[in-house]
């Protein structure tokens, strides 16, 4: 029997690619990290220990075959690879960009349990599907069989929406996606900053649904362009995928100064303004961080992604504020110490009190922070320590305490749309049908806020459960046929 390529955890060390220096890479807004080349893929892979419970694919949302396509990877079968990583997720390559993997399939690892550093899990993953587009095997997206006689509309380009649209074209079926924006993707195109993805990484996938046949409706807005009723009426099931946007509001004296703006508007005009696009709100200086002193609110990756975006544009000054401590904070750490190699200051267990300033915002006056009990979320909870109070100078407040679901009944003028009591769509979770027969749902509409794994997840799950639901639906029809 030949020697095993794997195991080799024991005489080589964890190695993620290299990434740029900082003072090279806040210049751009370039990805910070190459790929690997291919031996260094090989020998990463090779690290995994093969083992009986492969806690990384536990702990992924998508239960990626990871161990069998490292093993592939490592012995030099990188098409196999591919095809084994593109079986599961829909997008291999964003995830393994985006994904926090230090919570996740890395956070997991066996090896990273004994003390060796886990395997390099998501860094690999990028690797075989860049090497897949690079090579030519990401074929078309051909149908398996012509199920066009029935249609579907998907509401919302984001992660969930595209997986959906996507699985559903390939069972055949006519597909439309409606978005608000005039380009697919999302938060992926226009919420996340492209240091962390860049953006032909996204339009690729984009195109390769148009090609495919997926026809999509851009700068469409539901409610305004057609009611849900009437998206009812052309197409013969319906998914609701947009995404939570509507941001948490904060509470404070002032807060409403011009100067304190929202993470999803800065972010928004930051990438737009990456795809050459006029943005009046960036070309008049409002939300553009260059020049100026820079305070972001909020410790989750929206507001890494906002502090990161402000050095890259140049601020005098960028600091973070967040009423926990850094253990406590739901962003990646290793976002976290991205930033402070880029020269962010975090202002640990402080929250804003009021917003200084007449015309425009000046400062921000802040209250220390002490974690008391836990809370619900069985996280200490903050509360402030009196007599604490200071003051930080700001020309630009960026809001980044996460986001919230829009009113999508009255927004779709559609109350017999039930939500929860968060605002997210009710369903079924058999079925992943809302109230309304023949309308699903999937990704953060539902779940709330969450990750973009977990929105493609979402995005299979719905597709398999529309496919059950159109095949009963086409049999009576069959057979009245008949």
């Amino acid at each position: 029997m030949a020697d095993t390529p794997m195991l080799k955890f024991v005489s080589l060390e964890q190695a993620y690619p290299a990434k740029r220096p900082a003072s090279e890479r806040t210049d751009d807004f370039g990805e910070i990290s190459p790929s690997y080349a291919v031996t260094g893929a090989e020998e990463q892979a090779s690290r995994c220990s093969q083992c009986g419970v492969p806690y990384c694919s536990t702990h992924c949302p998508l239960h990626n075959h990871i161990p069998d396509w490292l093993r592939l990877t490592a012995e030099g079968r990188l098409r196999e690879a591919y095809e084994l990583s593109n079986a599961t997720s829909t997008m291999p390559e964003i995830c393994g960009r985006i994904c926090p993997q230090d919570r996740l399939c890395e956070g997991n690892c066996v090896i990273e349990f004994a003390g060796h550093g886990a395997v390099t899990i998501g860094s690999v993953e990028k690797f075989i599907t860049d090497t897949a587009w690079k090579e030519g095997w990401v074929e078309p997206l051909r149908p398996v069989r012509d199920r066009s006689a029935q249609s579907v509309g998907v509401i919302g380009a984001g992660p969930a929406g595209l997986t959906a649209a996507e699985l559903m074209r390939r069972q055949g079926y006519e597909v439309h996606v409606y978005d608000r924006h005039d380009r697919a993707g999302g938060l992926l195109t226009y919420g996340i900053p492209g240091f962390k993805l860049e953006k032909h990484v996204v339009m690729r996938r984009v195109d390769r649904l148009k090609e495919g046949g997926v026809v999509f409706h851009e700068s469409f807005e539901v409610g305004k362009d057609a009611t849900l009723a009437e998206l009812r009426q052309r197409h013969d099931a319906l998914v609701i995928a947009t995404g939570v946007y509507k941001p948490r509001a904060i509470k404070a004296p002032g807060v409403g100064a011009p100067g304190v703006v929202e993470a999803l508007d800065y972010l928004t005009a930051s990438n737009r303004k990456g795809f050459g696009d006029a943005v009046a709100a960036f070309d008049d200086g409002t939300l553009d961080a260059a020049g100026k002193n820079v305070v972001v609110i909020g410790g989750g990756d929206t507001a890494m992604d906002c502090v990161r975006t402000a050095i890259r544009q140049g601020a005098s000054s960028v600091k973070c504020l967040y009423r926990r401590d850094r253990a406590n904070m739901p962003g990646s750490q290793r976002e976290v110490n991205n930033a402070e190699e880029e020269g962010v200051e975090f202002v640990w267990l402080s929250a804003p009190e009021a917003f200084d300033g007449t015309e425009t915002v000046a400062g921000v006056r802040v209250a220390k922070m002490r974690l008391g009990a836990p809370d619900a979320s069985g996280r200490r909870a903050p509360e402030a320590d009196p007599g604490s109070e200071f003051r930080l100078e700001a020309d630009l407040v960026i809001k980044a305490l996460g986001f919230d679901a829009e009113d999508l009944p009255h927004l779709f003028g559609s109350p017999d749309l039930s939500v929860t009591r968060w605002g997210t769509l009710r369903v079924d979770h058999k079925t992943m049908q809302t109230s309304v027969d023949g309308v699903f749902a999937a990704g953060d509409i539902v779940r709330g806020a969450s990750l973009v794994v977990w929105a493609v997840r979402d995005g299979r799950d719905v597709a398999e459960r529309m496919h059950a639901y159109l095949k009963a639906k086409a049999v009576p029809t069959q057979a009245a046929a008949a």
